[in-house]
């Protein structure tokens, strides 16, 4: 690594995807302090339902991902390079053409639209790349902001998962949304390609 490769890591990073106003770069095991630090802030523990946990055993995870046929991780950068979240298609069933997605924001980047237009470049993804029919994504029913966010990326709520979640020893129900290939393809907004 040089010294503007230290001073600015993301630079360097190849942009495989783009939305509107992200950018996703392939995940690195490298990345997990910064992955760790946004699972660390109360909102986003309590809203996921995760714990930060040892940062060695999430650097692990994150090498293993790289393994992982059934997923694919990204981190989420801002066209100056800012890394802002984290984002994932995993249970990849390419038989069945389902998979679910997975999105975490830095806290000071919610609340802003890069959720949804990351939602929006993901989606486009699964259906515009890959096999995929139908895209799931799961949250508390009580998280309203990532209830909203998914909503504008065009998920529609299918259910409730009554009490399927313990965090904090208390038990939460889970709301169930999803996209659906045809619902994407109905999707009037400009497409990835059209960003790049």
């Amino acid at each position: 690594m040089d010294k503007d490769e230290a001073e600015a890591p993301y630079t360097a990073r190849e942009r495989v995807w783009r939305g509107e106003h992200v950018a996703f770069t392939p995940m690195e095991p490298d990345d997990a302090e910064l992955i760790q630090h946004w699972r660390a802030d109360p909102v986003a523990a309590r809203e996921i339902g995760i714990w930060p946990g040892p940062l060695h055993e999430l650097h692990e995870r994150l090498a293993s991902y790289a393994e992982d046929r059934t997923r694919d991780d990204f981190l989420v950068l801002l066209p100056d390079d800012t890394p802002i979240g984290h984002i994932a298609l995993h249970e990849e069933d390419f038989v069945d053409g389902t998979a679910e997605a997975y999105l975490l924001l830095a806290p000071e980047h919610r609340g802003k639209g890069y959720g949804a237009d990351a939602l929006a470049a993901l989606t486009d993804l699964a259906f515009g790349e890959l096999p995929l029919h139908r895209v799931e994504a799961v949250t508390h029913t009580d998280n309203a902001a990532s209830l909203a966010t998914l909503e504008r990326a065009g998920f529609t709520q299918e259910g409730v998962r009554r009490s399927s979640c313990l965090h904090r020893g208390r038990r939460h129900d889970n709301a169930l949304l999803a996209l659906l290939r045809e619902e994407w393809e109905a999707q009037t907004r400009p497409r990835s390609w059209d960003h790049a």
